[in-house]
């Protein structure tokens, strides 16, 4: 392998795998724990697995990577002949996957850069797309990283739940809030703001909901060149319906991601999980 910057980001970046491969970025796995077993996302537990046990009422967790984990994946780029590394993660205000990236970089074989994107799902995956692509021009470190955080600065996530009881339950959205949509029976639509899920709009029925989503990403989206990510979690039909409609009414479209999430994702938000990523070019 030449003189490069290595791209690694994690597991929650849900990045198509002929992708990853195209751009040579590696992914460090989170953990789903499940009947007491810790099992790696995207490797030993599929988010499917963790949808039929969240509707069985078992309990379900997450954990972020350990420091000695990062430390391999530095190690190994770093082998692999990188003279440097730049370290793209979900926001650290939903996960200490960041802060573990950053213990194991002071230790590295090589500099590490560490950012925190603010972002999750293709929101930090195309993040992670526009480094790639900087580093195999030949970018430096810096370049790299400032194409990483552009693209953050622009991109925008939406996404609706049929409740808010796994993200109170995994502390990823207050109480009141939570509480807040229960007692109104109202179908919440999130954005993530500030590396935070916040409650965007509240809407009556789910019909109403993955409506209003479509017409916040195609006001978003606007003309100009953009990528944009369908997420779901035990939806397809939604998550197919919504990407359908937004292909014919975003003009700037470039490439279009359908996908299910994650273990991880899918273990704080809850089957019904229908989600879009704005990401101008």
């Amino acid at each position: 392998m030449s003189r490069h910057v290595a791209i690694i980001t994690d597991s929650t970046a849900y990045l198509p795998m002929r992708a990853m491969e195209r751009h040579s970025i590696s992914a460090v796995p989170l953990t789903v724990v499940l009947g007491g077993e810790a099992l790696e996302e995207g490797t030993e537990i599929s988010a499917r697995s963790v949808a039929e046990a969240l509707r069985k009422r078992k309990p379900v967790t997450t954990s972020r990577p350990s420091p000695e984990v990062f430390a391999a994946a530095y190690r190994a780029a770093a082998e692999a002949g990188a003279e440097g590394v730049v370290s793209l993660h979900l926001s650290a205000e939903i996960s200490g996957t960041y802060d573990a990236a950053v213990l194991a970089a002071r230790e590295a074989p090589v500099p590490v850069r560490v950012v925190d994107t603010g972002m999750v799902a293709m929101a930090l995956g195309f993040c992670a797309l526009a480094a790639a692509e900087t580093a195999q021009a030949g970018g430096t470190p810096d370049e790299v990283v400032a194409a990483a955080e552009k693209r953050a600065q622009g991109t925008a996530a939406y996404f609706y739940v049929d409740t808010l009881d796994y993200l109170r339950r995994g502390g990823r959205i207050g109480a009141a809030q939570a509480l807040l949509g229960s007692a109104l029976a109202v179908k919440p639509l999130l954005q993530l703001e500030g590396g935070r899920i916040e409650l965007r709009e509240k809407v009556r029925t789910a019909s109403k909901a993955i409506a209003r989503l479509e017409e916040i990403a195609v006001e978003r989206a606007g003309a100009a060149p953009v990528d944009v990510a369908v997420h779901h979690l035990a939806s397809p039909e939604r998550a197919g319906s919504l990407a359908e409609r937004l292909r014919e009414r975003v003009p700037g479209l470039v490439d279009l991601h359908v996908s299910e999430v994650g273990a991880v994702i899918g273990a704080h938000t809850g089957p019904g999980l229908v989600g879009v990523v704005v990401s101008p070019r």
